[in-house]
């Protein structure tokens, strides 16, 4: 995944002036040296030649993974630009995202964005993205032409590649002793299709946040993830198309399908129903109603000013494994049974390495005494008694593989 710090970016100097080679400083916070940058490459026209300075002026966020970003970062450039266009709405964000969740469109305008990135020996792809920096830029001592301009995007695009080669390779890793579909998988076969999952996400992840949406981006996006293309869907049989009547006709008849009850014998153990009618795995909802309690607490302490890592880890990694426990078993308390026992096994692990890393934050936020002594404690047992229900289902559904 691709290091982006620009909300940690307090204050940056970016130099191109010797053509080959961008150096320069970037002050982020919570380190009190910046860090440096030792690049081969140029920049677009549009800074290509220039000493480009920028100043954040929002309030500037510590990265959680501050630690892993070498002081020196040494590599190619790969796109740095000042004119790169992007969407920036016309209100607050806060009030754009409730504008969004009412399905109405916040007001919007094209604006330039500062792009820079680069491929670091170190830390892979990092890339600052925002329009929301001050910036100044000098003057060019030299001027790109079109022979070197196309040159840059040469060098650009094998960096690209280059890091999409590593991201395949993952994906590939994955899939190496995979069974075939058709024969019977335990946990530890799920647990490595997942794996492959997750590198395909973060691959596509990556490819639309380098390309975009647009019609062209789709195309080369397609390619890169080596999804068909549109050829061979052209050339399957007539009779095993189907219309868009047809789709729609099944999907209006599933629609109309009352969902499947959950056995009444099992309430209380597979499913409960919450006070807003939701049906609900007993865990995942102990879990969200937990994860839910203990950021209220935080709020109502201030502590969201403190910007801590560990608490960050803490409560982000308890939510986390809630979104994880819902998709392994809300399905169950829904009534539609379970998947392959194996299956779910695998999901709980997952949902489980959550939390062993929220514990984990919780322990580091316990001697900085931010949360009461009651609160660290009521948590530390709230999180075991939830480690525990979910290792006796995982023996309960190993029982039944």
């Amino acid at each position: 995944m691709a290091f982006r710090i620009h909300d940690s970016v307090v204050r940056g100097e970016i130099d191109n002036r010797v053509k080959g080679i961008v150096c320069g400083r970037i002050w982020v916070e919570g380190r009190a040296e910046p860090v440096t940058l030792e690049l081969k490459g140029n920049a677009w026209p549009d800074l290509a030649g220039c000493l480009l300075t920028f100043t954040n002026p929002q309030r500037c966020l510590p990265h959680p993974h501050l630690d892993s970003l070498n002081h020196i970062q040494r590599g190619t450039i790969g796109d740095l630009t000042a004119s790169r266009k992007v969407r920036v709405f016309d209100v607050p964000l806060e009030e754009a995202l409730k504008m969004i969740r009412r399905k109405a469109k916040p007001p919007e305008h094209m604006a330039n964005s500062l792009y820079l990135e680069w491929f670091s020996e170190a830390n892979g792809r990092v890339v600052i993205e925002s329009a929301d920096y001050e910036l100044t830029i000098s003057a060019p001592e030299w001027r790109m032409t079109p022979e070197e301009d196309a040159e840059r995007a040469t060098q650009a695009a094998a960096g690209m590649d280059d890091f999409m080669e590593k991201l395949t390779g993952a994906v590939e890793q994955q899939q190496r002793g995979q069974k075939h579909p058709d024969e019977e998988w335990n946990e530890h076969d799920y647990e490595k299709f997942l794996k492959e999952c997750d590198a395909r996400t973060e691959k596509y992840i990556e490819l639309l946040d380098k390309y975009g949406d647009s019609d062209e981006a789709e195309a080369k996006i397609a390619e890169e993830m080596g999804w068909p293309g549109d050829g061979p869907a052209a050339e399957e049989p007539e009779q095993e198309r189907m219309s868009i009547e047809e789709m729609n006709a099944i999907c209006e008849s599933a629609a109309n399908e009352p969902p499947p009850e959950p056995d009444p014998h099992r309430e209380g153990i597979d499913w409960i129903r919450t006070e807003n009618g939701d049906l609900r795995h007993p865990l995942q909802y102990r879990c969200f109603k937990s994860s839910v309690k203990f950021s209220k607490q935080a709020r109502a302490l201030g502590l969201e000013k403190q910007q801590d890592t560990d608490l960050g880890q803490f409560l982000f990694e308890f939510q986390t494994t809630g979104a994880k426990l819902a998709g392994a078993l809300n399905p169950i308390a829904r009534g539609q049974g379970f998947a392959d026992p194996a299956f779910t096994v695998a999901l709980l692990k997952r949902a489980l390495d959550h939390l062993h890393k929220s514990q984990a934050g919780l322990e580091g936020v316990a001697p900085k005494k931010l949360l009461p002594e009651t609160t660290i404690a009521e948590a530390r047992k709230e999180m075991f008694e939830l480690r525990e229900g979910i290792l006796r289902l995982m023996d309960e559904l190993r029982g039944r593989a």
